[in-house]
C-alpha cells in the first residue's frame, strides 16, 4: 500500500522546458549549447552546480570560459533561468488533494539560481511560496549535496524522512532517475506525455 508520494519537481510539478534554455543560450552565440546541457545528459559544470558544490559567481565563470564569450551574469542568469515556466493551478490543486490522505515530498535535482527563479514566479502568480504548505519536506539536490539518479539521494530522504520504501511512490520525468528508484525496492512511475493528475488516477492513488 503506498502512504508516501515523492514528487520531481521540473517536468512533473512546474512547467519547464529545456529547450528555451538551449535557445536562450544559443542567441547569446554559445556553440553546441544543446550537447552541453538536456534532461538525460550534461556538462559537469552543471552537476556541481545542482550538488552546491560550487558558488553561482564560479557557474558564470565556467560558463564564460566554455561559451568564450564576454557575457555578464545577468544574461547567463536569464538564459538558465528561460526554462522556467511556471506552476500550473491543476499541479496545486493534486498537491492539496494528495496530501490529504498520502505525506507527500519534493525530490529535486536544481541549483540556487532556477530555486530563486521559481520561487519568485510562484509567490508572484500565488502571493506566498506555497511548497512550505503543501509539502511536508523539499530535498533539494544543491541543498543536501547530492543529485539523482544516486542511490544515496534516494536512501537518504527515505532515512530523513522515515519512509518505508515499500510503501513510498516516486513519480520523475527521467527514466534514469526512476530506473534508480526502482534498484532500491521503491515504487516508480516514469511521467511521460500524461499530467501528473492523470498518472495518479490511472494508478488509483487518486480519484
Amino acid at each position: 500500500m503506498i502512504k508516501n508520494i515523492l514528487f520531481d519537481l521540473g517536468g512533473v510539478i512546474l512547467d519547464i522546458d529545456y529547450n528555451l534554455t538551449v535557445k536562450a543560450f544559443e542567441k547569446l552565440g554559445m556553440k553546441n549549447a544543446g550537447h552541453l546541457y538536456s534532461k538525460a545528459a550534461q556538462n559537469p559544470i552543471f552537476d556541481n552546480l545542482e550538488k552546491g558544490l560550487i558558488s553561482e559567481e564560479d557557474f558564470f565563470d565556467g560558463m564564460r570560459k566554455l561559451a568564450e564569450l564576454p557575457l555578464t551574469d545577468a544574461q547567463l542568469r536569464n538564459a538558465w533561468n528561460a526554462l522556467l515556466i511556471g506552476l500550473p493551478e491543476e499541479n496545486v490543486s493534486l498537491l492539496e488533494t494528495s496530501r490529504k490522505s498520502y505525506r507527500i515530498f519534493l525530490l529535486s535535482n536544481t541549483n540556487s539560481i532556477h530555486e530563486k527563479g521559481y520561487r519568485e514566479m510562484i509567490i508572484e502568480k500565488y502571493g506566498s511560496f506555497i511548497f512550505d504548505d503543501l509539502f511536508e519536506k523539499s530535498y533539494l539536490s544543491h541543498h543536501i549535496h547530492m543529485r539523482k539518479p544516486d542511490p544515496e539521494i534516494f536512501e537518504y530522504v527515505l532515512n530523513d524522512a522515515g519512509l518505508n520504501k515499500e510503501e513510498t511512490l516516486f513519480i520523475d520525468d527521467s527514466p534514469q532517475h526512476i530506473l534508480a528508484a526502482k534498484k532500491i525496492g521503491m515504487h516508480a512511475e516514469h511521467l511521460n506525455g500524461e499530467t501528473a493528475a492523470e498518472l495518479l488516477k490511472k494508478l488509483s492513488i487518486i480519484n
